[in-house]
């Protein structure tokens, strides 16, 4: 599953293979808790939370890996020792199989970028 057409979260999730939808249901428990103030959209196929229209944070279930995008560099340049060990590629933070997702980093992360606005890369 790469990109859905699914039109809602609930959608996206009834498609997700039944291995990761845990995950995925306890990335969006965790999008929902500390994003106070964003909306919830679909997005290039995606979950997808945004703040004055802009996304800041999305999640998907890839062919290889869970995927969790954090699109503002200013938070990840403050976790730039944290996330060192972790699959990184710009934006994207990858996790090999459900069991290895970082749910307390996550919730760190999460709760910098509602902390406030900043740039989107």
């Amino acid at each position: 599953m790469v990109q859905s057409k699914a039109s809602d979260v609930d959608g996206y999730l009834a498609e997700v293979p039944e291995g990761r939808r845990d995950a995925l249901t306890r990335m969006r428990r965790l999008c929902r808790e500390e994003l106070v103030g964003f909306g919830e959209v679909m997005a290039y196929g995606m979950p997808a939370y945004e703040r004055d229209g802009a996304c800041e944070i999305a999640f998907a279930s890839q062919k290889q890996y869970i995927s969790f995008y954090l699109m503002r560099s200013d938070v990840r340049e403050a976790f730039e020792e944290r996330l060192a060990g972790h699959d990184m590629g710009k934006g994207c933070l990858r996790f090999r199989t459900p069991e290895s997702v970082d749910f307390g980093l996550l919730r760190e992360l999460l709760k910098a970028t509602a902390a406030r606005p900043g740039a989107i890369c």
